[in-house]
């Protein structure tokens, strides 16, 4: 599907212009199937691309615009009752004492990625649940920066990358201050980012984003560029742009010089690097889900087919050598090594909140609900797993296949020293702070404005969301759903006046015999394969849309990885249910060596956990390869009265299967899962019945099962 997708990005977009506007597309029971939202009008109430810029295919509400409802709310508050919302009080990065963050000359001793990080999250929390005091801490942050600015333009602390400038952890900054301007429309905003962007300009472009991370990372940089653009049209950020992305590494390279690819790697026995790891710039995986999307953000300004389709093309080769696995990431821990590629191989934490960002730029860049799918995949099934359910601790890596989470050294069947599996509040000083932005960002993309001054249901989840269209009408929007456990996504309108205007829903790639009701009727059925469904009607108040997207239980063999297989239902993958047994360890025991509390703070409030295993964990599953979806059951419970569904105990669903045990397969030396190609191809073993739990609600899980010639194989 990607590849085809590469080949016809542009064309679809225009397809979709013509298809939208058939005749009969203004019936007030008109629903039409479009593969993108057309791009001909400009959004009348919120910023859009500029002239110019390739016109906005979606547009990104303000902060607040769409509040959480259900599970999504849940998890705010529960990040606010966990670490995102106490790291204030423990990090030795946040401390306000000595901050250079906090200081008028840009000095001190904590002063770089960890404050913008955690205020990312943090910040949007406060003005997703309006919650002041959350608001109130943030602006401390905030103002210190609206009033750090220098003569030559810089603000912020003084940071240098050897003998550079660092402007690393000021892009993250910037992302800050722009959730800040669309919660106040403070101009100051406006005016920081202005001078800033002025000072650099001025930069020799020898001295501009020199160094490992910011030039990777530069993508980051020519999004704000492009965002205060749009709001002020000053020529000078176009030229800006040209130079950020002059300075950036080549992420549309391919069959670069070796001395080209940064990151640190090794190639599994010694043997030489292949050929085709000099098609990408940088292999971290960190680096790779932030910046994979440079060029398509870059092709914003040129219009060059080429840049977008280079972006589709990283997103390939990444999964094609290391993400052969199910839940949507790559092996890349920390960095992706040729020859280690098995469903053990994981991603940080970092990487998969970079990743769904990513993924949310590029569905406002493309309008391609591919984006979108992904996200969700990402959001539903790697995500949660890798962070406790309180949200007080996680860890560093998360891997389809894992079975023990302890405090050991695992490398280098990881790539890092260290005890990197276990569940710990100081995981890292990166995805510490940097996992924060996860849910609140995924859930200001759950809607988003189209050019037709009408709005797009682009990911789904419950939500109350309040917008203009039309002719400039506020409408309230109100999402109920258990969606991904559940079926049924319910629409309320509340308008005060009739007002037209489209409504779009997202139809995944993966739902088959989707159906559309409007108060009660059935205004398309038997929908299937990925686009948008575009309701056009006089809409009025108490109207009420319902979406149905059947979820049938789809197998996929992994040819790449031993041909192991995945189970999955609609959006959900799913894994083998271990039980789990937890052990609790002292923090400032087990953390990582760059670990670095507050003075004072009580560490015994903030304990680490290890996950072990009580049930056995090393079984293949049967299939019966005519119909595979006949070989399980789907077994629905009730939703729990938490509103938390990602954990062994409140799970509402669950599929039970038949499997088969395979003795060979134990943890290895380095107390990880055996890699699959050394299994054997056969087991004497009973077939038992297994049950599959959602693969987020697994911390322990084998999600990858391995291949026995002995068990029928299963079709794709």
């Amino acid at each position: 599907m990607l590849k085809n997708r590469f080949k016809s990005t542009l064309a679809l977009v225009i397809c979709a212009g013509l298809i939208s506007c058939s005749p009969g597309n203004n019936s007030n029971k008109s629903v039409t199937i479009v593969d993108r939202i057309p791009t001909e009008n400009t959004n009348e109430f919120y910023i859009s691309n500029r002239a110019p810029l390739a016109p906005s295919a979606l547009i990104k509400l303000p902060v607040g615009a769409v509040k959480p409802e259900g599970f999504l709310k849940e998890y705010l508050i529960r990040q606010k009752n966990g670490l995102t919302g106490n790291l204030g009080e423990i990090s030795a990065w946040l401390q306000k004492d000595n901050n250079a963050w906090l200081s008028k000359d840009g000095t001190g001793e904590w002063g770089w990625e960890e404050v913008p990080y955690w205020l990312k999250g943090y910040a949007n929390i406060g003005y997703i649940m309006e919650d002041q005091p959350m608001i109130d801490e943030s602006m401390i942050w905030l103002e210190a920066v609206l009033t750090s600015q220098r003569e030559n333009g810089d603000f912020g602390p003084q940071v240098m990358d050897g003998d550079h400038p660092d402007f690393w952890a000021k892009m993250i900054m910037l992302y800050c201050l722009q959730s800040y301007y669309e919660h106040s429309q403070d101009e100051r905003v406006i005016a920081l980012m202005t001078n800033y962007f002025k000072y650099e300009l001025t930069v020799p472009d020898e001295e501009f984003l020199e160094g490992y991370w910011q030039r990777l990372r530069g993508g980051d940089n020519l999004h704000s560029v492009l965002w205060l653009y749009n709001r002020t049209g000053d020529e000078f950020l176009l030229e800006l742009a040209e130079k950020v992305h002059r300075n950036t590494s080549d992420w549309g390279g391919r069959d670069l010089p070796i001395e080209q690819v940064k990151n640190y790697y090794e190639v599994r026995d010694g043997g030489e690097v292949p050929d085709w790891y000099r098609d990408q710039v940088d292999w971290h995986n960190v680096n790779h889900a932030q910046a994979f999307r440079e060029p398509a953000q870059y092709y914003l300004l040129t219009k060059n087919e080429k840049d977008l389709q280079a972006t589709y093309e990283n997103f390939k080769i990444i999964r094609e050598h290391f993400g052969q696995v199910p839940g949507g990431m790559f092996g890349s821990d920390e960095n992706a090594r040729p020859g280690y590629a098995d469903p053990r191989q994981g991603v940080e934490t970092c990487g998969m909140v970079e990743q769904m960002n990513s993924d949310e730029h590029l569905l406002r860049i493309t309008g391609d609900p591919f984006w979108a799918d992904h996200a969700e995949e990402v959001a539903f099934n790697t995500y949660p797993a890798a962070v406790m359910p309180d949200f007080k601790s996680l860890h560093y890596i998360t891997s389809p296949n894992m079975a023990l989470l302890d405090a050991e050294n695992h490398s280098p069947g990881i790539a890092n020293s260290g005890p990197f599996l276990m569940m710990n509040p100081f995981s890292s000083r990166c995805c510490q702070h940097n996992h924060a932005q996860g849910w609140p960002y995924f859930i200001e993309n759950l809607w988003m404005a189209t050019p037709d001054n009408g709005v797009v249901a682009a990911m789904y989840g419950a939500s109350k969301l309040t917008v203009k269209v039309g002719d400039g009408t506020e409408v309230n929007i109100e999402e109920t759903t258990h969606y991904p456990f559940e079926e049924e996504i319910k629409f309320a309108i509340s308008t005060e006046k009739a007002v037209e205007f489209p409504l779009y829903l997202r139809i995944p790639a993966w739902a088959k015999g989707a159906s559309i009701s409007v108060n009660g009727e059935v205004l398309k059925d038997n929908i299937s394969g990925i686009g948008y469904a575009k309701i056009s009607r006089t809409w009025a108040n108490g109207d009420q849309v319902a979406l149905m997207l059947p979820m049938e239980i789809q197998t996929k063999i992994w040819e790449k990885n031993s041909n192991s297989l995945s189970v999955s239902r609609g959006p959900l993958t799913y894994s083998l249910k271990i039980r789990e047994k937890y052990f609790k360890k002292e923090s400032d025991q087990t953390a990582q060596w760059d670990s670095k509390w507050q003075k004072g703070a009580d560490t015994k409030k903030w304990p680490s956990w290890e996950i072990h295993p009580v049930t056995d964990w090393n079984y293949s599953l049967v299939v019966d390869e005519n119909d595979p979806a006949s070989s399980f059951e789907v077994m629905k419970g009730h939703w729990p009265k938490s509103d938390f569904p990602f954990s062994l105990e409140e799970v509402p669903i669950k599929i039970v299967g038949k499997a088969r045990q395979i003795p060979e397969w134990q943890l290895d030396q380095y107390g990880l899962v055996g890699e699959l190609k050394d299994l054997p191809k056969t087991s004497d073993q009973p077939v038992v019945d297994v049950t599959l739990v959602p693969m987020g609600a697994a911390r322990l899980r084998i999600t990858a099962f391995p291949q026995l010639e002995n068990n029928p194989k299963t079709n794709e």
